[in-house]
């Protein structure tokens, strides 16, 4: 186990600095084990899902064999209000912390280390039927999905001309999910606001099927559930004035496909993992395997350096996050890095 060593001066200015520094035991307690309780982003879930596959089929982790893991998802925003009341483990995210939850987690000395896992080419779908549109405008989505299109835009052809005279069926995030905070930033220019007359789910699969079942759907979900779903769906590819990109790894290593790519993060309860040596060795194997699990659900997997550094945030127990309470919209891998980095200087 771990021996940990708590800075309590943790305040909001000095959330990126506070440091847990814990020195490992040699072994593990059976006695000390705990159930672990996983909740946060839909995005994410399909990552953590692989990981626990693996996870539950390596024969090298029979000490932690019949450790409970409870993985489920309420939206990024869902799963920080359960995470910041300290009645989860892990929260998975696909976006940074706010301002406001980083304030709730203060608020109950909830101490989170931040470990971006993956890059997300956030995907706009219509179905596989769909004959008329290949690609879309930033502008163009600006207007089917703003307030003042509720009620109004309706049609394909209300969004270019040269569309079908067709009914548009949208389906989208709930507001409790990272993804509707993160699209309606980047795309109606303002987090949390949107026209309300859509079909809406914290749950992407039930989004993916909706818009499968529908000729004339339109919706927004994480790429792996594109990514797997191929056949019955068609992705749009993104005009953001320098020509329409089709949402791709290649495209998201190459910053192109803005400003629909960013990061996807899990939270650990830093105090949680010291107390409970299952949770530590979960979240390591979690990071040793994550490039691998990233890759086999469709996700974009970071370079090895930022695996490395998540590690050793993990192991020193550095918690705080580096976005200061604000999501970053056009974030690049390099960017990502880049922050990492200077967090863990800053850190030594």
């Amino acid at each position: 186990m771990k021996n940990i060593s708590l800075k309590l001066s943790f305040t909001l200015k000095t959330v990126m600095a506070t440091a847990f520094i814990l020195q490992s035991c040699a072994s593990i307690n059976p006695n000390n084990i705990k159930p672990i309780k996983i909740d946060g982003s839909s995005t994410v879930y399909p990552i953590t899902q692989k990981v626990l596959e693996h996870y539950k089929a390596d024969p090298s982790n029979k000490t932690l064999s019949n450790i409970t893991i409870d993985d489920n998802f309420s939206g990024t925003g869902g799963g920080f209000k359960k995470f910041c009341n300290g009645e989860t483990d892990i929260n998975a995210a696909s976006r940074p912390i706010l301002k406001d939850e980083m304030d709730a987690c203060n608020a109950k000395e909830v101490r989170y280390i931040e470990l971006p896992i993956a890059f997300d080419a956030l995907t706009v779908t219509v179905n596989a039927q769909n004959t008329w549109a290949n690609d879309i405008t930033v502008a163009e989505l600006k207007k089917l999905w703003e307030p003042s299109a509720q009620g109004k835009i309706n049609k394909w052809n209300q969004i270019r001309s040269t569309w079908p005279d067709k009914p548009i069926t949208l389906h989208g995030a709930d507001q409790n999910s990272g993804t509707f905070d993160y699209f309606t930033q980047a795309i109606v220019g303002q987090s949390g606001v949107s026209r309300k007359d859509y079909n809406y789910s914290e749950d992407d699969q039930a989004l993916v099927n909706a818009v499968k079942q529908d000729a004339n759907a339109l919706g927004y979900f994480g790429y792996s559930y594109y990514d797997q779903n191929k056949d019955q769906l068609k992705a749009l590819a993104i005009d953001n004035g320098n020509g329409a990109v089709t949402p791709s790894s290649e495209a998201v290593e190459n910053e192109q496909y803005q400003p629909l790519a960013r990061p996807l993060f899990i939270y650990v309860n830093a105090k949680a993992a010291q107390n409970n040596p299952a949770l530590e060795a979960f979240v390591e194997y979690y990071l040793d395997h994550a490039p691998k699990a990233v890759t086999e659900v469709g996700y974009i997997p970071l370079p090895e350096e930022a695996y490395h550094l998540a590690q050793v945030q993990f192991q020193r127990f550095e918690v705080g996050t580096v976005f200061d309470g604000k999501a970053q919209y056009n974030l690049t891998i390099a960017e990502l890095l880049r922050k990492q980095a200077q967090f863990e200087t800053a850190n030594k």
